[in-house]
């Protein structure tokens, strides 16, 4: 069951919304300025479907150690207070880690949202979160982001945004077009075969940079995406894997891309994308890959009832 109320989380620089990237981290992960001037690093690590404790502590230690520094977690992914764990051991100054999780909707509203934010900051042992995403469109959303732009004012928070907003264009404008601050970023499903044009388009015309959750599929796609011939055919050519040439695609089209996984290979592997670049060519080979196929495809009156009766306590 809890599986089923996680399955969110992840959007667009030159493809999408925010400005082009400058910068680099220290392991050459390039950083995107979000269209309040606040800079994300690109690339990092999901923590979605990991335990809390030793899996999800190690991850996120291993992952630091390996070069990354964006970390995406969730009060419903119930792993914060390990995530801040990790960051406080890892040594790192905290302004060099980007931290994003979100609030749930029974957080959403003006008798919540605040002490739900200082709840977070606690789980996580910092005194400021970088990135809070309202995880999902439902309950009082419109109520929720207002308390997230007083909380971006305050200085709670750095940079705000939505996560599934992309039900339906109806949902997306109900809050884009009656709030004071437009997200900063969108967190939707993308991926070579599913590359939400659609949404591309909207968050260019609104300036949000678009974060991609299950950028190779997830789990769902039982590695479909992975196994395709061309994105091998590609891998082979640079001698990466597909899983690579994937996360290289979602970088060249100005994504940020957050993949998950607690194996320490794979965490590796995933952040070794910055020493090659697909040609112009190879793009155009993905892009013809796209069929708009979704591997979480839930009615929206079904997330509706799961998602907005399941509530989240400390």
């Amino acid at each position: 069951m809890k599986q089923m109320f996680l399955m969110t989380a992840l959007t667009i620089g030159a493809a999408g919304g925010a400005d082009a990237q400058s910068n680099s981290t220290a392991a050459g992960v390039p950083m995107l300025t979000l269209n309040n001037g606040v800079q994300m690093p690109q690339f990092g690590l999901g923590v979605y479907s990991l335990k809390e404790g030793d899996e999800t502590y190690n991850s996120v230690l291993t992952a630091l150690k390996d070069g990354y520094r964006h970390i995406d977690t969730a009060h419903a992914y119930q792993n914060e207070r390990s995530v801040g764990r990790a960051v406080k051991d890892s040594g790192i100054p905290r302004d060099s880690i980007w931290i994003t999780s979100k609030l749930w909707p029974n957080e959403y509203g003006a008798e919540v949202t605040q002490e739900a934010l200082r709840k977070m900051c606690r789980r996580l042992g910092v005194d400021y979160i970088d990135m809070v995403y309202l995880h999902q469109p439902v309950g009082d959303y419109l109520g929720g982001w207002r308390e997230l732009e007083k909380a971006q004012k305050s200085g709670l928070v750095r940079a705000i945004g939505i996560s599934d907003f992309d039900v339906n264009d109806s949902i997306f404008n109900s809050l884009v077009e009656h709030v004071d601050v437009i997200p900063q970023t969108i967190q939707i499903e993308c991926h070579p075969y599913a590359q939400r044009k659609h949404w591309q388009e909207m968050c260019r015309k609104h300036n949000i940079q678009i974060e991609c959750w299950f950028p190779l599929g997830g789990r769902d796609s039982h590695g479909e995406i992975l196994r395709d011939a061309v994105i091998n055919d590609i891998a082979k050519a640079h001698g990466k894997t597909a899983a690579q040439v994937i996360i290289r695609w979602h970088i060249q089209m100005g994504f940020s891309v957050i993949p998950g996984t607690s194996d320490s290979s794979y965490i590796k592997e995933n952040i070794s994308v910055f020493d090659f670049q697909l040609t112009d060519g190879e793009m155009a080979r993905i892009a013809a890959l796209d069929k708009e196929k979704r591997y979480f495809n839930m009615p929206y009156e079904e997330q509706k009832r799961l998602f907005g009766g399941f509530k989240l306590w400390d």
